[in-house]
């Protein structure tokens, strides 16, 4: 069988796959794009090299003529801020994408989102439409991987070890170090990054993210709604023994 051309991760946003983008940025040894389906839908376009893409549809060809032009595999962090749904009833989805999931603690999650956009609302946070995208590709068969970003910061080593087993590539510990500093993929939204700019590894460390009273039953249901597409989705999770 055939390892598929790209990879992909699915990511909760705030669930530290900035981070994980950077270890793979460091490997040197993948080709990388950065969010390009929520690139497009925030602005209407992507940039793909000499390429511009203006819909789902042409953004997947262009994703994909690129891996099978290259002779690396291409990754791709993509983050649920929005739906996705041309890319659900694609049958390439599963064939032609290796699909790895990030998630964390939804209290932790929607915390740092507030801090971030105090009026964020339900279907930003994420985890339902993870769950979503996770559902279509085991429903098909494909294989998935889960990575929870408290077990990574936990133990890196043995997780992106196991992350790096279950999608075919060579562990690289090398690459779980990296030079602090913005990056030139993520220029248009560095403000969500400035933790992993300053950064030269991962870190376990939380920052506080107060809530104004005036929000905090609002807050609080935002984590309930997502707590149970959160669970679901950790059961799949890959830390197990070889973290503990």
């Amino acid at each position: 069988m055939s390892i598929p051309p790209v990879i992909v991760m699915w990511a909760v946003p705030r669930s530290r796959s900035t981070a994980f983008l950077r270890m793979i940025i460091e490997r040197g040894d993948l080709d990388v794009v950065h969010e390009p389906f929520s690139n497009l839908a925030a602005t209407g376009r992507f940039d793909l090299g000499e390429a511009t893409a203006t819909s789902i549809e042409e953004l997947f060809e262009l994703l994909l003529d690129r891996a099978r032009a290259s002779e690396r595999r291409l990754f791709v962090k993509e983050t649920a801020d929005y739906r996705y749904g041309a890319l659900l009833a694609d049958p390439r989805l599963h064939t032609d994408l290796t699909n790895t999931f990030m998630i964390r603690d939804p209290a932790a999650v929607v915390g740092s989102h507030y801090a971030m956009n105090r009026t964020v609302e339900r279907d930003e946070i994420g985890f339902e439409r993870v769950y979503e995208i996770f559902n279509v590709v085991r429903a098909a068969g494909a294989p998935t991987v889960v990575i929870d970003g408290d077990d990574l910061v936990a133990d890196p080593p043995a997780v992106v070890a196991r992350y790096c087993e279950l999608t075919g590539l060579p562990f690289l510990p090398d690459a779980l170090t990296w030079d602090q500093g913005a990056r030139p993929e993520w220029a248009r939204t560095e403000a969500w990054h400035r933790d992993v700019s300053r950064s030269s590894g991962f870190t376990a460390a939380a920052n506080e993210h107060p809530i104004d009273p005036a929000d905090a039953e609002r807050v609080d249901a935002l984590i309930a709604y997502h707590r149970p597409f959160y669970e679901r989705l950790r059961e799949h999770r890959i830390a197990g023994a070889a973290v503990r």
